[in-house]
């Protein structure tokens, strides 16, 4: 496995310190804000749950058909908690979450020189 880790070319981050029980939490590798994500995969048919995997970044089913009616439709479905029934079903997504961070400039108009009272300026982006 080391091996391979040290051909990677693709330097990202798998988040994998990030425990699966936690909603939110830091990577100690990267330092970014990560939310982790639960999916579940049903047959767009009958309802039944499929078990899935993530390839390049997108949810698959394990089989490409149902084992229960046969179709090869599916639906994905995103869910908030993570029941202990569904977890051998489930795909765990460690998305990133933006940071919305912006630089403000104020300005104060001064005293001495303008006749009104002084006031914050309108700041624009």
């Amino acid at each position: 496995m080391l091996i391979l880790e040290f051909f990677n070319k693709n330097k990202t981050c798998s988040h994998s310190q990030v425990k699966p029980d936690v909603d939110y939490a830091y990577c100690p590798d990267c330092g970014e804000l990560i939310e982790n994500q639960w999916y579940l995969i049903r047959c767009a048919c009958c309802g039944v749950k499929l078990k899935g995997f993530l390839k390049n970044g997108e949810i698959l089913p394990e089989k490409h058909f149902c084992h229960n009616c046969g179709t090869k439709d599916y639906v994905i479905e995103r869910i908030n908690k993570i029941n202990f029934i569904d977890i051998s079903y489930a795909v765990l997504v460690k998305a990133v979450v933006p940071n919305d961070e912006y630089s403000y400039i104020q300005s104060w108009v001064d005293a001495k020189t303008s006749y009104c009272k002084p006031k914050l300026l309108q700041q624009f982006r």
